[in-house]
């Protein structure tokens, strides 16, 4: 299985980082291709925690190429306090390839995304103020920058002009903000030239030749299913296709390249920012579920958003997706609770609905139908094999296996790299 993907099939912060670098140490390279340091991983070895944010997870195992491809968008300050941090930890990051076709977050879609965000008051979308969409918004509008250009200062420069004039219209009258400076810009742009340029690549023609030459190579994405501009529960999704075919056009590999999907979901659900959560919880069993699972963003600390599982979410993702394997994640938050609904259906003005609703006013209004499972006090954090788990925790995998549409290969029992149980070897299709 040369092209593996990997993808988050609720709302993210499922565990992909963890996911990734189970199947790190058999495959050549880790490839994010898509979104920017607007969502992150935390990947736990031995007793050291490392924060991700734009480095694919991969940079973590030795021999691993990992690779930023395409469809990112990169804060060059980010990236490199990002480097510095893990180099100060003796973690090698000299093997990193960076796309010439990405995007660049420049200062002044930083601007634009916080005071935009701040003039929408109660309708904000909830972004992280980052400037995710409004380099997006800029690339599809063809007035974006990209990392070859900061090897041009001229082209720079007429790219920055061309960008501002739009930014600066609307900054100082609309937002009653002071305008950008040209200069200043490409200055600062500039000043990340020379330390990027070893790492610029033709990625999507090495990813190629790695692929064609037998080597294995996988895809991660950030953000999630639920969260892709295109599938997800619009408006209040991130600005990329965060789906497995965003792996196609985010990294320039063919769609007929990709034989494995892995769909990352927790045991319960989560979500951060604003938008529509059927099984959201708002009472004690919430606060459990946070606290327990320690549902804080790794890139913004904000608490997240936590519910009961949703299956038809998951059938949703693996539909979509076309998910071929599960991991699922965290079940070990779920330890201690007598009885754990799931949410098997929904039902909105006494309509049932087994499947996502298409509108997203019937989704809006959209209320859980549970069913409740037996729980389990049992401490699963040491279990490495699926029999080593409590009969009721087995039983509630096998349930979720059955109506998620999809099988679940490896369950997450504890934070550690290693507290995993695996049922399948997904690498090899089994």
């Amino acid at each position: 299985m040369p092209a593996v993907v990997i993808i988050g099939a609720q709302w993210g912060d499922e565990g992909k980082g963890k996911a990734t670098d189970l199947l790190a140490e058999h495959i050549d390279y880790v490839v994010k291709f898509n979104g920017g340091n607007n969502a992150g991983h935390t990947v736990v070895i031995g007793n050291e925690k490392y924060a991700l944010h734009l480095l694919p997870s991969g940079i973590l195992t030795p021999g691993v190429i990992p690779v930023i491809s395409n469809g990112v968008v990169i804060d060059l300050e980010v990236l490199f306090h990002e480097i510095e941090a893990l180099n100060a930890r003796g973690i090698d990051t000299s093997r990193l390839r960076v796309s010439a076709n990405a995007h660049v977050i420049t200062s002044y879609n930083v601007t634009v995304d916080k005071v935009s965000e701040r003039f929408l008051g109660k309708r904000a979308i909830g972004t992280t103020g980052r400037g995710i969409g409004p380099t997006y918004a800029d690339k599809i509008n063809r007035v974006g920058i990209r990392i070859q250009d900061l090897f041009d200062e001229s082209i720079l420069r007429q790219k920055v002009e061309a960008a501002l004039v739009a930014k600066n219209n609307l900054l100082t009258k609309v937002y009653n903000r002071a305008a950008i400076k040209v200069d200043e810009v490409v200055a600062e742009l500039l000043s990340y030239a020379e330390r990027i340029r070893p790492m610029v690549a033709d990625t999507a023609l090495e990813l190629y030749e790695a692929i064609d030459g037998g080597k294995t190579v996988l895809f991660e994405g950030g953000q999630a299913t639920m969260l892709d501009v295109d599938h997800g529960t619009y408006p209040f999704v991130t600005s990329s296709n965060s789906t497995a075919g965003g792996a196609s056009t985010g990294s320039g590999i063919g769609p007929g390249e990709f034989k494995t999907v892995i769909g990352i979901v927790k045991a319960y659900t989560t979500r951060v920012g604003a938008g529509p959560f059927p099984t959201e919880l708002f009472d004690a069993s919430g606060e459990f579920l946070r606290a327990t699972g320690f549902e804080f963003g790794t890139t913004t600390g904000r608490p997240r958003r936590c519910g009961w599982y949703d299956a038809p979410i998951a059938r949703y993702s693996a539909r979509i997706n076309g998910v071929t394997d599960f991991v699922l994640t965290k079940l070990d938050v779920l330890t201690g609770l007598k009885e754990i609904p799931v949410c098997v259906a929904y039902e909105v003005d006494g309509k049932r609905f087994d499947e996502m609703p298409v509108s997203q006013t019937d989704f809006h209004h959209a209320k859980p139908v549970y069913e409740t499972y037996p729980g389990w006090d049992e401490d699963i954090t040491g279990c490495r094999t699926f029999e080593d788990l409590p009969k009721n925790a087995q039983d509630y995998v096998l349930m979720l296996e059955r109506i998620s549409g999809a099988r679940i290969s490896a369950i997450g029992v504890g934070p550690g790299r290693d507290a995993i149980v695996v049922r399948h070897d997904m690498l090899a299709g089994k």
